[in-house]
């Protein structure tokens, strides 16, 4: 019986709300002691409170990984996903619990992790091999694949700092699959790259784990690349393990809980540090294809912002993206929220054109400071329509996601 290659045993992370981190420098220090004597004058006390405030990232999670296994951890956002990965990865340290991580280890969690950026892409590929214990020999062998992979071969010898963020998640992308770690973490950043690059690197991913027998951690909001790739699954609920076992049957329990309604305690949802989801809904639920759906947004400030780009982003169930609603305003003015204001975007779909089944809403937010993409924060149903004529309509599974209008003539000779 072979050991396992990651244990993990009542794994906590807990952070502290408004902490600092630990001054370092002397930039650190002053600022330090500037915010001292500021709170000195004001009496300190709501600060402090403030300061005390803690919240659990992940909460008692225990699970094993064999060699050679390929899991995917899903979870809404916020549920920890990322901050497992990052405790895997060390990055952060957990605050109880303990991992054991047997064999060499390469994560790609976010743009620019594990890469300096005035280093150019050669020097960063030799300095992550050395990281992960791989002689200059080892490298130079993988050196030629690796930027063959990442596309990026004409700037090879240009600092990262002047990549665009797809070439630096291709390049990142690249230096962890090809430099032959018996581990490999990957979080949802490769939702940066185009949708060709995505497919490469799924089935990149795919060859490591099947044909290579590597171990692989995948965190996803695309059930349908989780299903693809994945032989078993974690799901994660509010730090803690909801559950582990069979890819079909934690999909459907988490699509589930997503209809039902089942997130953020308080109904609330964070956007970034400047905004706050208070309600994201879609009317009648379920709808029917081809009638009128209505759908509610009320965002509120937590401080002052500018929101200079919105849209709905419409999945499928498993993950596939089947369109975005536009909620810029039509004149490209920026929306203003000062704190404590609240603002709700009300609209209507005249003809609603999906096939009937489950479909999950996200956000793509750009606002002061933030930008990027929320990932299942709404689910509502469609349901078919009645057939208009005499054939019965075939099952949406072969139907695809949308339902067209459309006529023909029947010529015989």
């Amino acid at each position: 019986m072979s050991f396992p290659i990651i244990s993990i045993r009542n794994l906590g992370k807990q952070y502290r709300l408004g902490a600092s981190l630990a001054h370092n420098t002397l930039r650190d220090h002053l600022v330090h002691s500037v915010r001292s004597l500021g709170k000195l004058f004001r009496g300190g006390n709501g600060e402090a409170r403030r300061e005390a405030e803690t919240f659990w990232a992940l909460q008692d999670v225990s699970f094993d990984v064999a060699p050679g296994e390929v899991i995917g951890v899903i979870g809404r956002n916020g549920a920890g996903k990322s901050t497992l990965l990052k405790i895997l990865s060390r990055i952060t340290d957990p605050t109880i619990g303990e991992i054991r991580v047997r064999g060499r280890l390469a994560s790609l969690l976010e743009v620019g992790t594990g890469f300096h950026p005035e280093l150019s892409g050669r020097e960063n590929i030799f300095l992550n091999g050395a990281i992960l214990g791989m002689t200059k020999v080892e490298i130079k062998k993988k050196f030629d694949e690796i930027v063959a992979f990442a596309e990026v071969d004409r700037f090879i010898d240009t600092p990262v700092k002047r990549y665009s963020s797809g070439m630096y998640v291709r390049l990142a992308f690249s230096v962890a699959a090809h430099l032959e770690p018996e581990i490999l973490v990957v979080d949802e950043v490769l939702a940066v790259g185009d949708a060709a690059f995505q497919t490469k690197c799924l089935g990149k991913m795919e060859d490591v784990a099947r044909n290579q027998g590597r171990t692989v951690l995948f965190v996803s909001h695309n059930m349908a690349a989780v299903q693809n790739l994945c032989g078993r699954i974690v799901y994660l609920e509010r730090g803690r393990v909801k559950g582990i076992g069979g890819v079909e049957e934690q999909i459907h329990r988490y699509l589930a809980d997503l209809k039902t309604g089942s997130g953020p305690e308080g109904g609330a949802t964070a956007l970034g540090h400047s905004l706050e989801l208070r309600q994201l809904s879609f009317t009648p639920n379920p709808s029917v294809t081809g009638d009128a759906t209505e759908f509610t947004l009320k965002l509120a400030a937590k401080q002052e912002t500018r929101v200079t780009d919105l849209h709905f982003l419409v999945y499928s169930a498993y993950g596939v993206r089947v369109t975005i609603i536009d909620l810029r305003q039509p004149s490209g003015i920026p929306y203003t929220l000062k704190v404590g204001q609240t603002q709700t975007i009300r609209g209507r779909i005249p003809d609603l054109p999906l096939v009937e089944g489950d479909y999950k809403i996200g956000l793509y937010l750009k606002c002061s400071d933030y930008d990027g993409d929320f990932f299942d924060l709404a689910a509502f149903s469609v349901a078919g329509r009645v057939s208009q004529g005499g054939n019965p309509p075939y099952k949406a599974i072969y139907r695809g996601v949308v339902e067209m209008d459309y006529s023909f003539e029947v010529e015989t000779e």
